[in-house]
């Protein structure tokens, strides 16, 4: 059985209706993006961060997987599919996915300021004040700028192990996740869908490379059944 490992942004959720990182008017809604996503911004106002997290939280459960979602979990039918995403969202989840791994951590779990091993699910509104098992203040279970993103090696494992690989609505310009391709084995075959992509020095080192412009809803589905089709 083949292994895929697919590569997922924000782009990826994006027709599902949540803000993206880099849009115009996008997830930061007039914030400095140090002041809501950093250790440093917790630090100095830890209620601002936690006003915007209970946002985005709040969004998250109002919307649900989209057709690109959907189209993956068709693929473990006959392949193995790792997941890697720089998403927060559980939408792969909610589709159906059993093996995705969330670089940048979970939008619907906290955990304990002083060690992220305290981690429960949440999906509620956190304050500023509320404390967990271990009687600490409670956080968004987010890898935050500033912070060190744990399951990096785990991720570069897989993409190791790949066969192929999907990369799909991310920018491939946020490190370290951008430089994950670059564990790939050669001969692997690299399907990279973005609207407007932007190559790289990781991509183009992919020997065998497919750009398509196109949204993750309208393309990865066409691609799922090509791919469902080789192996009837």
């Amino acid at each position: 059985m083949k292994n895929i490992v697919v590569m997922t942004g924000a782009g990826m959720s994006a027709e599902s209706g949540l803000k993206t990182f880099r849009d115009d008017n996008g997830l930061w809604e007039g914030h400095d993006v140090m002041s809501v996503a950093s250790i440093e911004g917790w630090n100095q106002n830890p209620e601002l961060v936690l006003d915007f997290y209970n946002q985005r939280r709040r969004q998250l459960l109002t919307v649900g997987p989209n057709e690109g979602h959907l189209a993956l979990t068709k693929l473990e039918s006959a392949y193995q599919v790792n997941i890697i995403t720089q998403n927060v969202d559980d939408l792969h989840e909610r589709a159906g996915a059993t093996n995705v791994l969330h670089l940048h951590g979970e939008l619907l779990k906290a955990c304990s300021i002083k060690n992220k091993a305290h981690v429960h699910d949440c999906r509620r509104d956190i304050l500023f004040g509320d404390t967990g098992a271990d009687h600490e203040q409670i956080r968004p279970f987010i890898v935050w700028f500033g912070e060190g993103v744990p399951l990096l090696t785990q991720a570069a494992h897989q993409v190791t192990q790949a066969d192929v690989i999907f990369i799909v609505g991310t920018s491939m310009q946020v490190y370290p996740a951008a430089s994950l391709v670059e564990y790939a084995k050669p001969d692997c075959q690299v399907y990279y869908i973005d609207p407007n992509p932007q190559i790289n020095r990781s991509l183009a080192q992919s020997s065998q490379l497919e750009v398509i412009e196109d949204s993750a809803g309208h393309a990865v589905p066409k691609l799922v059944d090509k791919l469902l089709n080789a192996v009837k």
